[in-house]
């Protein structure tokens, strides 16, 4: 019954067979085309790329299996269904994996760049290496993974609402309510709070690595580009996405977690206007406007302070002016309980006591010199 929505072809291997894929013949010409045109239909075809784990170096695949790692996929337990995402050298598919809906990144190891083919294959074994030791229930959930050249795979739970940026262009601006921002907000830095305790920095975090589930509930994806703290607090370079990178980042000088912070920050923008950050600006306009002219994506009047305060923290020029996931998980929690019992998210620029601070009511209020000052 789960599989009558996918594809008729099953990844199968038999006791006595080569590992095979059913599917129409006429598929398989591709494999022995050896033409430009006929490599990028190839290329792009949903069933080449899933042909691609039948490699006819069998003996290789089986040698391999005998010292798999222990999160190598059962690929006679894997369906593949419809594409859903691509990238440029990967494509996500929806599937089934031992009765299970999952999601399926295909990557392509290209053989003749030699400096793509290392690259792809450090960012794989790097997702695949964070993501099988990372459990909680604001991280997407990895399953298996395969390495079967050209093509590597890494299974996944399947996330049926899609990327918190596609739900975001579904939106009116300004239309979320202060509870919705809260809750995708707490999933979030929650996720992001466990990330950075397990010494990871995730280096792209943004709203299309944000994914939602049936329930509304918001996992950290794509450990393609991040790192253990320890081997990049101070590697230079720009990894991520330049709408949603942190200034340092952009000028390749040496970064650390707070990265992702500054990232959060943007992160918290969108929510607050469902717009994209830098709109009218291409992206390395935007790089140039954070990185050369200290700008940021303007906060609108509708904002509510205690919001637009966190936001600010968050995007400081100076990383070690930002707060800790932990600190914003506190200060959101704050916002949560107040909202909830109908008390007001309001600034105030007095200062007060930390046992003030502290206090239920006093949580809901922002204050400048509380664990999250404001730094523009």
């Amino acid at each position: 019954m789960a599989t009558s929505c996918f594809k008729p072809f099953r990844v199968r291997k038999t006791k006595n067979k080569p590992l095979t894929i059913h599917q129409p013949s006429s598929s398989r010409t591709y494999l022995n085309n050896d033409s430009g045109n006929m490599e990028k239909k190839r290329f792009d075809s949903l069933d080449s790329w899933s042909m691609i784990l039948d490699s006819e170096n069998v003996e290789a695949w089986e040698a391999h299996k005998d010292s798999h790692e222990e999160w190598a996929a059962d690929l006679s337990q894997l369906f593949i269904g419809n594409k859903f995402a691509s990238g440029a050298h990967s494509r996500i598919y929806r599937g089934i994996y031992k009765q299970r809906a999952v999601a399926v990144k295909m990557v392509r190891i290209p053989t003749h760049k030699e400096e793509t083919r290392v690259l792809l294959e450090q960012q794989f074994s790097s997702e695949v290496a964070l993501l099988s030791r990372l459990y909680h229930s604001n991280i997407v959930q990895f399953i298996a993974a395969c390495k079967k050249p050209p093509v590597y795979c890494i299974i996944t739970e399947y996330m049926s609402q899609g990327t918190l940026r596609m739900y975001l262009n579904k939106k009116e601006p300004y239309s979320l309510s202060t509870e919705s921002i809260l809750r995708l907000a707490l999933d979030i830095s929650r996720g992001m709070e466990y990330l950075h305790s397990q010494g990871v920095i995730h280096r792209d975090l943004k709203s299309s690595n944000l994914l939602l589930n049936d329930e509304m509930r918001v996992k950290v994806a794509d450990f393609g580009t991040s790192c253990l703290e320890t081997q990049c607090q101070e590697a230079k370079g720009n990894m991520g996405t330049y709408r949603w990178m942190a200034p340092e980042m952009i000028r390749e000088k040496p970064y650390t977690r707070k990265v992702d912070v500054y990232s959060f920050g943007i992160v918290l923008w969108e929510l607050t206007t469902a717009l994209l950050p830098f709109q009218g600006m291409t992206p390395v306009q935007a790089a140039f406007a954070v990185a050369e002219k200290i700008e940021r994506p303007p906060l609108p009047p509708s904002c509510q302070p205690a919001l637009a305060h966190l936001i600010k923290s968050c995007w400081a020029e100076n990383p070690s002016k930002r707060p800790d996931f932990s600190e914003i998980v506190v200060a959101l929690e704050k916002y949560d309980e107040c909202v909830k019992e109908g008390l007001p998210l309001t600034h105030h620029s007095s200062l007060i006591s930390k046992n003030v601070i502290l206090g239920r009511l006093k949580g809901c209020v922002p204050i400048g010199s509380s664990s999250i000052p404001v730094h523009a």
